[in-house]
């Protein structure tokens, strides 16, 4: 793109770029969210096993894009949309057709594959239909569309999985992947960079074992992951956890919705707030404030009845559910303007852009590690109903209705969210504890070269 005054008017492959995200965003969070619910009513999957898959699925869709950047330019971007989105098309349709393990696991590998297309693919395309005076702005744009995208197909599933069943889910997701190739087929016709060189896998997989044998740089992603395995929450314990606790009604698709509304609003006030800290006092705010969401999502169990709030009777759930939310939502405005910044620094010098490539290997972590432990702790505290003794089921659908207390399998579901403040706490300690040994170590480092 030709270098010029800065302006908001973009090429059309930029805007069509954008429009396939927003589709693939609504598809993606649209079934993310009902994931572990799908798995266990429809595919008849238990509390642990659905931690595993949907962990599993949630931590690939953020390795493999490492991986497809190489095929992507081999492919050319129009082919590789169009690739991508067939299989996600496929992908969630089989979701929504087969409801046995073999063929569910055949569809989320396909989502896995197309959706690693789909990132470095349209964020190259933002990229070459810029340039240094608007490329700020065409990736603010982007972070928007992509946050639209997601508050989008997680505001859609929530009716229909009340009225139509959860095993509807997939084909919303499938009918938006397929909407995003119509429109890359017919209209996305991007500029092709032929003397772009994108790593291979073999440079791909020796990037990653110079950043992950860095046991500063390693410490710090697993340090962090804890923040992210909290947050992953939102798409693990969280969505179970109301439903089973108050209800098909209640919509926790759209209590997830805060966490991107909160940040919109809060992020430019937090970035100016923070602009002249050291970007480890903003993650060790962060870190502070992320095992409060938990406390604030467990005190939930503390109000006995309804809370009114401006004059409108609240389930506890949902209010502590928005609060805990929030939180998060508001910490992340401190970590993530941050942490990239504070990456860069434990890398060895010459190495920053490599190890930044590798430093959002966090979520891969927090996503196995916090899927997995949330099918452990709702499987103790807070279990599938169908999975109980048709007497317990029935008081607990007329505790639900108001007609009875919960049986006592749920008296202590809330300590999940304990669980998980534990989590947050052990991460805040780690890192002050990181901080302060890498401070001893530069400061070391320093006086070294002064005396030399």
């Amino acid at each position: 793109m030709t270098e010029g005054k800065a302006t908001w008017r973009f090429p059309r492959a930029f805007w069509t770029g954008n429009a396939a995200e927003l589709f693939e965003r609504a598809a993606y969070y649209g079934t993310f969210i009902a994931l572990r619910t799908y798995l266990i009513r429809v595919v008849g999957l238990d509390d642990v096993q659905a931690g595993v898959v949907a962990g599993l699925f949630g931590a690939l869709i953020y390795l493999y894009p490492f991986f497809t950047g190489a095929a992507a330019d081999r492919m050319g971007f129009r082919n590789g949309l169009m690739v991508a989105f067939g299989l996600l098309t496929v992908g969630y349709g089989t979701l929504g057709v087969f409801h046995t393990l073999p063929p569910v696991l055949l569809g989320l590998f396909l989502i896995v594959e197309g959706g690693a297309f789909v990132k470095p693919i349209i964020t190259g395309t933002v990229s070459k239909t810029s340039d240094s005076t608007n490329r700020a702005r065409a990736f603010s744009i982007f972070y928007m569309v992509v946050n639209i995208g997601a508050f989008t197909g997680k505001s859609v599933v929530a009716p229909m999985r009340i009225q139509m069943g959860v095993d509807t889910v997939p084909f919303f997701s499938s009918g938006a992947a397929l909407v995003a190739l119509v429109l890359v087929f017919f209209v996305f016709r991007p500029p092709e960079d032929h003397e772009a060189q994108p790593k291979t896998v073999r440079e791909t997989l020796q990037g990653m074992w110079l950043a992950m044998s860095n046991l500063r740089f390693l410490a710090l992603i697993l340090i962090t992951a804890g923040f992210w395995a909290i947050q992953g929450q939102l798409y693990a314990a969280m969505p179970d956890y109301v439903l089973r606790m108050a209800g098909e009604t209640y919509k926790p698709e759209w209590y997830a919705n805060i966490n991107p509304l909160v940040v919109v609003l809060c992020v430019v006030a937090v970035t100016q707030l923070v602009r002249d800290w050291k970007p480890q006092h903003s993650m060790l705010i962060a870190m502070a404030l992320i095992p409060l969401s938990s406390l604030a999502m467990a005190s939930s169990a503390a109000f006995h009845g309804n809370i009114e709030i401006l004059g409108l009777s609240v389930h506890p759930i949902t209010a502590m559910m928005v609060v805990g939310i929030a939180i998060q939502g508001f910490a992340e405005c401190f970590l993530s303007p941050k942490y990239l910044e504070f990456a860069s620094k434990q890398a060895p010098p010459g190495k920053e852009g490599v190890f930044l490539g590798f430093a959002h290997m966090n979520t891969f972590f927090a996503w196995l590690f916090g899927f997995i432990l949330s099918g452990f702790l709702l499987a103790k505290y807070c279990p599938e109903p169908t999975t109980l003794p048709p007497v317990i089921q029935e008081q607990h659908a007329l505790a639900l209705a108001g007609q009875a207390p919960m049986p006592e399998v749920y008296a202590h579901a809330h300590y999940l969210w304990y669980a998980y403040s534990v989590v947050g706490l052990t991460s805040l300690a780690a890192l002050l504890v990181y901080v302060w040994i890498t401070g001893r170590i530069d400061a070391r480092r320093q006086e070294t070269a002064n005396d030399g």
